[in-house]
């Protein structure tokens, strides 16, 4: 059995990424240049990653035999957290609309955010999607039929034609419906699935058995494309998020960088530390900054103590929050579970046959 040290890293990085990318919605508001497009760069890859890290441990540790109640499982601690937290958003929202004399229909809204998934918690639509593929793919072979390494090509031509396509035509249904579409996800699949078929490969550092993970994985290239990305945004010419073309290749190239570079590189403390509680901050951190904002309209802050406020408030209280419910029977199901992630060294970390 070996140890993948790196998924440590990867969940590390995918929770600050969609914490970062909020906190620069935030500060959008006030400062609106490219510098603050060039910071977006790094954190488009938030949401991707934790769709990868999911199919990626089930394949490791589970292969083509997904234990009993596995879907049961995934849909007991995946939806219950999206309709709690769907619920205090939807109605947190309302609340605000009529505070501020909008008139809006409280059924309308939690329509929009419980059934469209119009929340940031629509990853976890997306992700439930996946799980029940995973299921379906392992249980039923259809690796014979969707080999992973044809299909990661097909896969991420079928993500960047449905991005752009959807972007071209302006295809704009309720919520995010569009976004939890799994047409551009697939990529994330087929990624996750041949990274584990390779991935004794990787652990050991034969690359050369694997040319083109070694050609994919190169810095050289990873370097060339941000470069690119960078220009293109310095004059403008990009969106940011998590739903764009040039995110497909990005992704790509970044996880395989990672994946091979990163094998031997243990995990610190504080890496571990938010690996326990990713999960409660990647739900809970809006809840926080919005308390920053509801207190901002009585009390103004500067702008760095308004940046400060929401990093400190948004990050404490959400894993502050994790810490209570888990604490509470039954609270861990609702807000969130923590991971258990061992805090010493000498514990292994997630294993792969």
């Amino acid at each position: 059995m070996r140890r993948i040290e790196e998924i440590y890293w990867l969940r590390f990085y995918g929770c600050l990424a969609v914490f970062g990318f909020h906190f620069l919605d935030r500060l959008n508001q006030y400062l609106n240049n490219v510098y603050i497009d060039l910071a977006r760069i790094p954190t488009v890859l938030g949401t991707p990653i934790f769709i990868f890290i999911s199919i990626f441990l089930f394949s490791a540790r589970y292969g083509d035999r997904p234990p009993s109640g596995f879907l049961a499982k995934r849909l007991q601690y995946v939806m219950v957290p999206y309709v709690v937290y769907g619920l205090i958003y939807s109605l947190t929202k309302y609340v605000n609309l009529r505070r501020e004399d909008v008139p809006v229909d409280l059924v309308d809204t939690l329509v929009d955010y419980l059934i469209y998934a119009g929340w940031h918690g629509y990853f976890l639509i997306i992700a439930m999607q996946f799980y029940a593929f995973y299921w379906l793919y392992s249980r039923y072979g259809l690796e014979r039929w969707l080999p992973p390494g044809p299909w990661l090509v097909l896969g991420s031509l079928i993500g960047i034609a449905y991005w752009g396509l959807t972007r071209h035509f302006a295809i704009d249904p309720p919520g995010y419906l569009l976004w939890i579409a799994p047409l551009g996800w697939i990529y994330l699949f087929f990624l996750a699935m041949l990274v584990v078929r390779h991935y004794p490969q990787l652990a050991l550092q034969r690359l050369h058995e694997v040319p083109w993970i070694k050609w994919l994985s190169r810095p050289e290239l990873l370097l060339a494309y941000v470069v690119a990305i960078a220009l293109f945004t310095w004059f403008g010419w990009l969106e940011h998020s998590s739903k764009e073309t040039w995110v497909v290749p990005l992704f790509i190239l970044f996880t395989l960088f990672t994946v091979t570079r990163l094998r031997s590189v243990r995990a610190t403390p504080l890496v571990k530390f938010v690996n326990r509680y990713s999960f409660g901050i990647y739900l809970a951190h809006p809840m926080f900054f919005a308390m920053v904002d509801f207190a901002h309209e009585f009390v103004p802050f500067s702008l760095f103590v308004y940046s400060l406020l929401l990093i400190v408030v948004g990050m404490a209280g959400s894993i502050t929050l994790n810490r209570v419910a888990n604490g509470i029977p039954g609270g861990g199901m609702l807000f969130g579970k923590t991971l258990h992630v061992p805090a010493d060294r000498q514990t292994p970390a997630p294993q792969i046959r």
